[in-house]
Formats: structure tokens, sequence, C-alpha cells
């Protein structure tokens, strides 16, 4: 199943494969792999956009910080959950799109952030 997102006006191509009960999901030459379709979904409809020149993990929607799993100086992985970002009373995984050390957190719990804004720096 292929299809098209768009976010802040950039559009990202997205490719859906199941192979022996998995769901293998590429975005751009990013490829990301989940036990079900559901959870792919999911994760492709609320995973965090990052820059590639910049390093920066941004929101890809409106809402509430309700939890940080990362501290600065911490390398993660790509696929890695660095934050909930609670919206329209659902609670949304914010992800990592690559591997990298984190450089500065952006926002603390409770906070209120917008569709664009930079919730992590990466180096």
């Amino acid at each position: 199943m292929d299809f098209k997102i768009k976010i802040k006006n950039k559009e990202y191509q997205i490719e859906l494969k199941e192979e022996q009960g998995r769901v293998k999901v590429k975005i751009g030459n990013k490829e990301f792999v989940f036990g079900s379709k559901k959870e792919a979904l999911s994760n492709v409809q609320t995973s965090s956009t990052i820059s590639s020149s910049k390093k920066e993990i941004i929101s890809s929607l409106s809402g509430i910080v309700t939890s940080v799993f990362v501290k600065e100086g911490e390398s993660i992985k790509a696929g890695q959950k660095v934050l909930i970002l609670s919206a329209m009373k659902m609670e949304n995984e914010i992800v990592s799109e690559s591997m990298g050390k984190i450089k500065k957190i952006m926002v603390k719990e409770n906070q209120q952030v917008k569709e664009g804004d930079v919730l992590i720096v990466l180096e």
C-alpha cells in the first residue's frame, strides 16, 4: 500500500508492506518495522518529522507535552520514543526518525506546543 502525507507543506511518500506478520514502513529512504498494521499506521500518523540539516525533532501537531523520556546528552536510536504529546484527548508517541545525541530538550512536561515547534535538538 502506498500513500502520501503532507506536513508543513512538505510531501512524504509512504510505503507499507506486510511480511511474515510484521509491517515494514518506508518513508523516503528510511525504513521502520512494526508488529502490526495498526501499530505502523499509528506511528506514521503521529511521528515527528526531523530536519536532516538542522537535526531537530519537530512537533507534527499542537498539544501538551505530558511525558519526556530522554535527557540531554543521551544517545538515541531511530524509532525511539522521546516524548508523549497529548492532543484531542489522545496520547501521541513522538519518536525520533534518526539516531543521534540529544543536544537540547526545548520543552518540559505540561508545556503547550504548536505544530512546527522544535521539541528536541540533536547533535
